[in-house]
């Protein structure tokens, strides 16, 4: 893996030693609240995060309500100053209880007039499998918002992401093909299966870390608002799916947890990673040594 980390160095002189440092991706272990405010203003090209619900998860402390959405616009602010002009900010948020108000309300509608990035659109992330509900619907997805720093000038590499799967590839208008060869525009529905527990359902890629996403899902942002060689931000990276992709897809990472353990489980997958492009390298040269 080729991946240039010139400004992973220069970060590093700020910060001092990662907690784990390995290709492309450097890994912190502290509160994003004290490391954001120290980052280079307009350093990092995408941000990619899914902050606490603030709904009682084993990883973090329920606030008052306010002083919960206080936070989020502290730290989202943060991330807008050291964001590149073209950047962009994709952010997970789910729902949580208000007293005597709602059941389960999306934060983003709590949050949306506090965000100083500018909102392209909501895309929904369907995820199948999920809780059971008597008194209501079942819930079966949650949703990503896609914020930039600059309406008019950001990265969107849709060629990268087009879904192949096309009803009629072939179909013409005046002689010309009516769909790009390279598949169709996804649309803001996106079906990526939940990363499950369980001992007889549990996903291959499943961390002991409790809310993980699916790299499949991760790697359509990546590929859609990044280049190779840019600056990844993940300010509450757990189990580090965002880590281990930005390192296959050659991005340079740098990932915030303020949990040693999580931290561990982050820096752990990206070792995986390394060891398995060194196994398959070794593949390669071995079946080329064989042929010639």
């Amino acid at each position: 893996m080729d991946i240039p980390d010139n400004r992973l160095h220069d970060i590093e002189k700020i910060l001092g030693a990662p907690f784990y440092k390995g290709p492309g991706v450097s890994i912190y272990c502290g509160d994003c609240t004290d490391i954001l405010p120290r980052l280079p203003i307009a350093t990092i090209n995408l941000t990619i995060t899914s902050p606490p619900y603030n709904i009682g998860k084993e990883y973090e402390k329920i606030l008052d309500v306010d002083e919960y959405i206080a936070w989020c616009e502290a730290w989202i602010c943060q991330i807008y100053n050291i964001t590149q002009e073209n950047g962009s900010f994709w952010l997970n948020l789910g729902y949580l209880s208000l007293p005597d108000l709602a059941k389960a309300i999306p934060i983003p509608y709590l949050l949306w007039r506090k965000i100083p990035f500018y909102l392209i659109q909501e895309v929904v992330w369907h995820y199948g499998a999920g809780v059971a509900s008597w008194k209501s619907y079942s819930p079966r997805n949650e949703k990503w918002l896609w914020y930039v720093k600059n309406q008019y000038d950001y990265t969107f590499n849709l060629d990268d992401v087009r879904d192949p799967n096309v009803k009629y590839p072939n179909q013409k208008k005046n002689g010309k093909l009516k769909c790009n060869p390279l598949g169709k525009n996804p649309t803001d529905v996106w079906e990526f299966a939940k990363v499950t527990s369980g001992t007889n359902r549990s996903s291959i890629e499943r961390t002991p870390h409790p809310a993980q996403f699916p790299a499949a899902l991760i790697q359509r942002i990546m590929l859609a608002s990044s280049n190779k060689g840019d600056l990844i931000l993940d300010p509450f990276i757990g189990s580090g799916t965002v880590a281990e992709v930005g390192f296959y897809l050659e991005r340079n990472v740098i990932g915030i947890e303020i949990n040693p353990s999580y931290a561990s489980i982050a820096a752990e997958r990206v070792e995986n990673a390394i060891k398995e492009i060194k196994n398959e390298r070794m593949k390669t040269n071995l079946f080329e040594a064989i042929e010639s």
